[in-house]
């Protein structure tokens, strides 16, 4: 069965896209710790991180680089933090979180969007790339 995000990857369920290449997509994270809070994924479906083969990875970490400075350059922010957990859907991914404080890499904090403030902030990032 494929993982949420390859359902997404697919088009099966909508997203607020910020970019994609042959390898990976980046989407804004719908339950964000911080506005501009962007999920970066391999589109091979791989459950761990380090399970990667090392070209994906090392692609992984560019095309995460390339999502970070285009964040930054959007969301007003000290830092772009970056987590990898990956427990709670089994597909490799990178969280990338516009950092102000410590307390904004906490997953118990949430930050509210509308769909027009998602849909707007996707564009300003991809304006940015």
């Amino acid at each position: 069965m494929s993982s949420i995000f390859t359902k997404i990857i697919n088009g099966e369920i909508p997203c607020y896209k910020i970019a994609e290449d042959d390898n990976f997509f980046a989407f804004l994270d719908i339950n964000p710790n911080t506005k501009g809070h962007t999920l970066c994924v391999p589109k091979k479906e791989v459950d761990k991180l380090f399970d990667l083969d090392d070209e994906l990875y090392l692609g992984l970490m560019q095309f995460s680089k390339k999502i970070a400075a285009a964040i930054k350059k959007t969301v007003p922010c000290d830092r772009i933090g970056m987590t990898i957990i990956g427990l709670e859907v089994p597909h490799a991914h990178v969280h990338l979180i516009p950092l102000n404080t410590m307390d904004d890499m906490r997953f118990h904090k949430k930050v509210a969007m509308s769909t027009a403030e998602f849909e707007a902030l996707a564009e300003s990032i991809k304006a940015n790339l």
